[in-house]
C-alpha cells in the first residue's frame, strides 16, 4: 500500500511532547472509567468499556482485508456509533481516516476518493449508489464495509466475528497523520488537511481546558462529523469521559426534543441551525434547562442571536476555528466578560494568535485589521498530495495563515473582519463585505444577504449586494441602497442590488461567494 511524506514545506513540525495517540485516547478512558454511558446511537446505548471493545474487533476486520499503518480508509456515513468506531479502528492500524462529506455529489466524491486513494470505504447502506457512481466513473472497486440501520449485514457481522484482544495497535508516531479532512471548498476543488495524532491531542485539550467540558455533560452531536466542527467535540467527548448523542439529521424539533429525553448539557451548531431551533423555542414549549452551553460558529454569529438564548438561559458561545487548526482558533464565551459578543474572543489554549499585513508579513498594532496567523501543535501538517497548497499556507516558522481579516483590541479579544480574498478594494477604499452585510441585515425587508465585489472601469471594483427579501412585496433595491447610505460611507454602499431566493451555501452553511462574484460579472 502507497503512503505519502509530507514534504511539501519547510516549516517545522509542531512539537508533540508526550501525547496519547487518538486510538490511546479511547483506551485510556476505556480504562478509567469502562462503565461510563458513551455513545447514544437511537437505541443503541455503549459504554466505553463496549465503544472500545468495538474499536478493536473493527480493526481486526480491517486488518483482515489488508489495512496496514499509513493507508486510508475512508469513512462516508452520518453521524453515529458506526463513524465513531470507523475513525478509532483506523487509528489502532495506524491508518488514516479520511471523513468524506455525505453531501458530496459523486464528480467530488471522485475528487475526493481518487485524491485520498483508500484501501477500504466504510459507508452507510443510505451511499451506496454514490459509491457505485465512484466506481462508475473510475472502473476502481474497492473493498467496502456497509452500515446499515436495521443493524444486520457487514459492519455489523464484521463487530461480533472478531472478540478479544487481537490486531496489537500499531506502533503510531504522534506525528503520524490520523485524519484526512477535506476542506469546504468554497472555491476551487477541496483540498484534504492532514491532521496528526498529536494535532488532535493538542486541539482537544486546548479545547477543553478553554472551555467547560464535564465528565458529568451530555454532548449532543448533530453538527456533520466530515467536518472538524463536527468530530472535534467527538474526540473531546472521549478524552473528558461525556456522553456522546449522536443525531444523523438536524431537525429543529427533534433538536429540542431529544434536549429533553437525554438532558443534553451542550452541542455544537452553526448559525443557520441555531435560528431555526430559536424559530423553534418561540413557537412551541420546549425544555432548555439542562442545557449549558451551545457553541456556534462556521459564520459570523449575530449578537440579537446570543442575546435571545440568553433570554432562554442558554449561554451561545462563539467559536472561531478552522480544520487547519484541528477545530478550535478561538472562543468568545462569557469567561472573557459580559460583553463577549463583541468579538470571536480569545486565543484557545496552547496557541498563539498574530494580525499580520498580508503583503509585507509586518505585526500589526491593535485596533488595525489584517490577517489572522495562528501557530501552535494542534496547526495541521498540510495538504494531501498539495505542496504548493501547503507552503502557501504555512509560514517557514509555522504560522498558518487564515486567509481571514481581522484585528484585535488592547484586551487581545480577535474582532474577525472579512475574508481576504472577498475584501474590495473601490476607488483606493477597503470595502469590508461583512460590514456592509451586517448594515443590510438591520433593514426589516432584508432576511439575508451576501454582498461580493465585482471589476468596474470607473472604481476598480464595486460592491454588489444579493438580498433575501423577507417576503416577495419587498423593498426595492432604491431603497435598499439609500438605506445602507445613511449609514455608510458612500465608497462602502452597494452599486447594485439583486433579489435572490437564496443564498447559495455549501454543506456547513458557508456562502459560496464565487458563484454570487461569477454571476455579478456575468450580469
Amino acid at each position: 500500500m502507497t503512503t505519502q511524506t509530507l514534504s511539501s514545506t519547510d516549516a517545522p513540525a509542531p512539537a508533540t511532547g508526550g501525547a496519547p495517540t487518538l486510538y490511546e485516547i479511547l483506551q485510556r478512558r476505556a480504562r478509567l472509567t469502562p462503565d461510563a454511558e458513551a455513545y447514544v446511537d437511537g437505541d443503541l446505548r455503549v459504554t466505553y468499556a463496549e465503544a472500545e471493545q468495538r474499536a478493536v474487533a473493527l480493526a481486526a476486520h480491517l486488518a483482515s482485508l489488508g489495512v496496514t499503518p499509513g493507508d486510508r480508509v475512508a469513512i462516508l456515513a452520518k453521524n453515529g456509533e458506526f463513524f465513531a468506531t470507523g475513525l478509532f479502528a483506523a487509528a489502532r492500524l495506524g491508518a488514516i481516516a479520511v471523513a468524506v462529506n455525505w453531501r458530496l455529489p459523486v464528480p467530488e466524491l471522485v475528487h475526493v476518493l481518487t485524491d485520498s486513494d483508500p484501501v477500504v470505504i466504510l459507508h452507510d447502506d443510505d451511499f451506496t449508489a454514490n459509491v457505485d457512481g465512484f466506481v462508475d466513473a473510475t472502473g476502481r472497486a474497492i473493498p467496502r464495509l456497509v452500515h446499515t440501520a436495521s443493524g444486520q449485514g457487514g459492519y455489523a457481522e464484521a463487530i461480533a466475528g472478531h472478540t478479544g484482544e487481537v490486531t496489537p495497535p500499531a506502533d503510531v508516531a504522534l506525528d503520524a497523520p490520523a485524519l484526512i479532512m477535506y476542506t469546504s471548498g468554497t472555491t476551487g476543488r477541496s483540498k484534504g488537511a492532514v491532521i496528526t495524532h498529536a494535532n488532535l491531542f493538542w486541539s482537544t485539550d486546548g479545547m477543553t481546558v478553554t472551555m467547560p467540558w464535564e465528565a458529568s455533560h451530555r454532548f449532543l452531536l448533530v453538527a456533520p462529523m466530515f467536518h472538524i466542527g463536527g468530530l472535534a467535540p467527538l474526540i473531546a467527548d472521549v478524552f473528558r469521559g461525556s456522553a456522546t448523542v449522536f443525531m444523523r439529521d438536524f431537525d429543529p424539533v427533534a433538536v429540542w426534543q431529544t434536549i429533553k429525553a437525554e438532558r443534553i448539557t451542550t452541542m455544537m451548531t452553526v448559525p443557520l441551525m441555531a435560528q431555526a431551533m430559536l424559530h423553534v423555542a418561540r413557537n412551541a414549549d420546549v425544555d432548555a434547562s439542562s442545557l449549558i452551553n451551545i457553541t456556534c460558529g462556521a459564520s459570523p454569529v449575530p449578537p440579537e442571536l446570543v442575546d435571545a438564548f440568553a433570554e432562554l438561559g442558554v449561554v451561545l458561545q462563539v467559536v472561531y476555528g478552522s480544520t487547519e487548526f484541528s477545530g478550535q482558533m478561538t472562543l468568545a464565551g462569557p469567561h472573557i466578560g459580559p460583553d463577549y459578543v463583541r468579538g470571536q474572543g480569545r486565543a484557545v489554549f496552547h496557541s498563539d494568535l498574530r494580525i499580520v499585513d498580508p503583503v509585507t508579513g509586518a505585526d500589526l498594532p491593535p485596533g488595525e485589521a489584517g490577517e489572522v496567523w495562528m501557530r501552535g501543535p494542534q496547526r495541521f501538517a498540510g495538504y494531501w498530495n498539495n505542496p504548493v497548497a501547503t507552503a502557501g499556507a504555512i509560514t517557514a516558522d509555522g504560522w498558518y495563515r487564515s486567509g481571514d481579516l481581522g484585528h484585535v483590541d488592547e484586551t487581545g479579544v480577535l474582532v474577525l473582519v472579512d475574508r481576504l480574498k472577498d475584501l474590495i478594494i473601490s476607488g483606493g477604499e477597503n470595502v469590508y463585505p461583512a460590514e456592509v452585510e451586517a448594515v443590510l441585515r438591520q433593514h426589516p425587508a432584508v432576511q439575508d444577504v451576501a454582498v461580493v465585489g465585482t471589476p468596474d472601469s470607473t472604481w476598480g471594483e464595486i460592491a454588489v449586494a444579493y438580498v433575501v427579501a423577507t417576503s416577495p412585496e419587498g423593498e426595492s433595491a432604491d431603497e435598499i441602497v439609500a438605506f445602507a447610505r445613511e449609514r455608510l460611507a458612500g465608497f462602502k454602499v452597494p452599486k447594485q442590488v439583486t433579489f435572490i431566493g437564496q443564498l447559495p451555501v455549501n454543506s456547513v452553511g458557508k456562502v459560496l461567494k464565487g458563484q454570487l462574484r461569477d454571476a455579478a460579472v456575468a450580469h
